[in-house]
C-alpha cells in the first residue's frame, strides 16, 4: 500500500514538473508568434473550448491553439472566448459523487492564460456597445473572458421541475435542457439519469450555465460580427450553446475532435462527433492505397492502435480452446458489440432505438427464441476506463436481466483482451449499435445488422433497418437464412470510407504535439512558426477556414 501511495505521489509530482515545462514553452512559441504575426485585418475568427484541459495540455487545446496561431501568422485577427469562472458548474469539473463541491477554476484559468500568452485581455463593458464597433486591431487580437451571471428569472422558473422537464426545458426558444443532457449523461456516465436532487441540481446549474455563456456570447458576436466560429466537439453543453447561438446569428460553426490516427485532428462544417466525409462516388482506392489500408488493418486486428492517446489492447488474446468447444454444440455464433455511454448518448446517434440499452432489450428477447444460436456480447473496452468508467454498464445489464443464465449466451467483459476479429470471422453475422468494428467487420466481408446512426452509416455499408420492428425482422431474418447475401457496395464503401478517414480527415499533428506523462494529454514539441504554415495539416485547415474547403488532406 505504501509503496502504491509513493508511485502516485511521485507521478503528481512528475505531471506536475512536466506541465510547468510545457506551459513554459508554449508561453515562449506564444510570445513568437506574436512577434512574428503581421497586423490582423478583416472580420476575426472566434475560438472557444471550455471542455478540455483542466490541468494541462489536452490533445484538442493543442489543435485548437496551433490553429489559432497559424491564422495569426497569416494576418488573420482571431478572438479567443476564455472561461474565467464563467460557469456555476463546468462538465469536466464536476465531481459527480459531490455535486456541490466548488470548480477547479483555479487551475483552469491558469491553463488558459499560459495558452492565450502573447494576446490582449479585453473587457467589452468598456467598449462601445453599437453593433460592429468592436472590429478593431486591438479587439480582433484579444481574449474575451466569460463570467457566470446568474439569471433570477430564469432560476425561478427551473426550481421544483422534474428531471424529466429539465431534460426538455426551453427559455426564450432555446432548448437549454436538451443541450446540457449529452455533457450531464456523459460525467455521470449513465444514460438513464436518477430522478434524484444530486442529479437535478446538477442539470439546473448546467442550465443557468448555458443561458449565462449564450447571452455573454450573443452580445459578443453583435459588436465583433465574426467570419466563423471554431469549437472544441460541440456536443457538451457550453460549447453546444456558443453553437446554438451562433448558427442563429448565421454564422458559419466548425467543429473540431481526434481523428482516428495517432496525434490527429478532425475539423468539419458539420457535426465533429458524427464525422459528415464527403467521398466523391468516382472514387476508387489505387493498389497503393489498398496496400496503404490494409497494413493499417493489420496492426488493428492485432490490437495494435490508440484513439485520442488511449491504447485498449495492452495484448489481445485469440479465442481458446475453452470457447470452441463451446461454441461447437451451436448452429452458429452471432456477436453483438456494445458501445460506451457518451458516443451512444449523443443525439444524432439514436435515430432507430430511444438508446443502447432499449435495443439490447429488443435484442434478448430474440436471443431467447433461438437457442440453437451462440450470441457473444461483447461489451466495449473503453467502458472501464481509468477516470472515466461507465457507471451504466453492459455487464450490469446482464446481470439485472438475467441474460448470464441463459445457455447460448456468453458476456464478455471489458477488461477481456479477447480477439474481436478473430471472433467476427467465425460469425453469422455482426451485430452493433453504432461501435467502429461495425466498419471493419463489413471490412472483412462478414454481414453487419447497425441499430445506431455510425459514423460510417451515411454511406451503404452495413444492414441498418430504420425502424425498431425493421431491425428485429432483419434479426430474425438472418438467424433462420441458410446463407445472407451482402451488397457488393458494402465492402467497397467501407474500405473507401475508412480509407478517407484515417489518410485524408485525420489531420497530422505529431510535428508539433507528442503525449505526455498521461498519453491522454499532449506535450508541445519545439518547432519555428515557419513549420507550422508548411505544415500539411495546417494547409488543410487553413484553406477549409478561409477558402471554403473541405478540411482533407491532398492526395500523396
Amino acid at each position: 500500500m505504501i509503496g502504491k501511495v509513493n508511485e502516485w505521489y511521485t507521478q503528481r509530482l512528475k505531471r506536475r514538473v512536466v506541465r510547468h515545462w510545457n506551459n513554459l514553452r508554449i508561453a515562449r512559441m506564444a510570445l513568437e508568434i506574436a512577434r512574428q504575426a503581421p497586423e490582423p485585418s478583416g472580420a476575426p475568427i472566434v475560438f472557444f473550448k471550455a471542455s478540455t484541459g483542466i490541468d494541462d495540455l489536452s490533445w484538442n487545446s493543442g489543435f485548437h491553439l496551433l490553429t489559432a496561431w497559424a491564422l495569426r501568422l497569416k494576418g488573420v485577427p482571431v478572438v479567443h472566448v476564455a472561461c474565467r469562472s464563467g460557469m456555476s458548474k463546468c462538465v469536466l469539473g464536476t465531481n459527480r459523487d459531490r455535486p456541490q463541491r466548488p470548480m477547479p477554476c483555479r487551475s483552469c484559468v491558469y491553463q488558459s492564460r499560459v495558452l492565450f500568452s502573447g494576446l490582449s485581455s479585453l473587457s467589452f463593458e468598456r467598449r462601445p456597445t453599437a453593433a460592429g464597433r468592436g472590429a478593431d486591431d486591438a479587439l480582433r487580437s484579444g481574449v474575451y473572458w466569460l463570467s457566470f451571471r446568474r439569471d433570477p428569472r430564469l432560476e425561478a422558473r427551473l426550481e421544483g421541475r422534474s428531471l424529466v422537464e429539465l431534460m426538455i426545458f426551453e427559455h426564450e426558444g432555446m432548448p437549454l435542457g436538451a443541450l446540457c443532457l449529452p455533457g450531464l449523461r456523459w460525467i455521470l456516465r449513465r444514460h438513464h439519469l436518477e430522478d434524484d436532487e444530486p442529479t437535478r441540481f446538477l442539470l439546473r446549474e448546467y442550465i443557468l450555465s448555458a443561458w449565462s455563456i449564450a447571452r455573454q456570447f450573443a452580445d459578443l458576436l453583435d459588436r465583433i460580427r465574426p467570419r466563423a466560429v471554431v469549437l472544441f466537439n460541440g456536443q457538451f453543453f457550453p460549447e453546444a450553446a456558443v453553437r446554438w447561438v451562433a448558427l442563429r446569428h448565421d454564422l458559419r460553426v466548425i467543429t473540431h475532435e481526434v481523428g482516428l490516427q495517432p496525434a490527429s485532428a478532425f475539423f468539419t462544417d458539420g457535426e465533429a462527433t458524427a464525422y459528415p466525409i464527403h467521398i466523391p462516388e468516382t472514387f476508387e482506392l489505387t493498389s497503393e492505397q489498398n496496400a496503404r489500408l490494409d497494413a493499417y488493418l493489420s496492426k488493428r486486428f492485432r490490437g495494435d492502435f490508440t484513439m485520442a492517446g488511449i491504447r485498449f489492447w495492452p495484448s489481445m488474446a485469440g479465442l481458446d480452446q475453452a470457447f470452441l468447444q463451446e461454441a461447437a454444440g451451436f448452429k452458429q455464433i452471432v456477436p453483438i458489440f456494445t458501445n460506451v455511454i457518451f458516443d451512444t448518448s449523443q443525439p444524432h446517434a439514436n435515430t432507430v432505438f430511444e438508446d443502447m440499452f432499449d435495443w439490447l432489450d429488443m435484442v434478448f428477447e430474440v436471443i431467447r427464441r433461438h437457442p440453437e444460436t451462440l450470441f457473444v456480447i461483447r461489451a466495449h473496452p473503453d467502458e472501464l476506463r481509468v477516470r472515466k468508467a461507465s457507471r451504466e454498464t453492459v455487464e450490469e445489464w446482464a446481470t439485472q436481466r438475467g441474460v448470464w443464465q441463459e445457455p447460448n449466451v456468453i458476456v464478455i467483459g471489458p477488461r477481456e483482451p479477447l480477439s474481436s476479429y478473430e471472433l467476427i470471422q467465425r460469425s453469422k453475422f455482426v451485430m452493433v449499435y453504432n461501435s467502429t468494428i461495425g466498419l471493419e467487420a463489413s471490412i472483412l466481408g462478414v454481414p453487419v445488422l447497425c441499430a445506431g446512426r455510425a459514423r460510417y452509416t451515411q454511406y451503404p455499408t452495413v444492414f441498418f433497418p430504420q425502424t425498431p420492428q425493421a431491425v428485429r425482422q432483419k434479426m430474425e431474418e438472418f438467424l433462420q437464412a441458410k446463407t445472407i447475401y451482402v451488397p457488393e457496395e458494402f465492402q467497397r464503401n467501407a474500405r473507401r470510407f475508412l480509407y478517407y478517414q484515417l489518410f485524408r480527415a485525420s489531420l497530422p499533428f505529431e510535428a508539433f504535439l507528442e503525449p505526455s506523462v498521461r498519453t491522454t494529454q499532449a506535450r508541445l514539441k519545439p518547432f519555428r512558426p515557419e513549420q507550422l504554415l508548411a505544415s500539411e495539416a495546417i494547409q488543410a485547415i487553413l484553406k477549409g477556414l478561409l477558402e471554403g474547403g473541405d478540411f482533407l488532406l491532398e492526395e500523396g
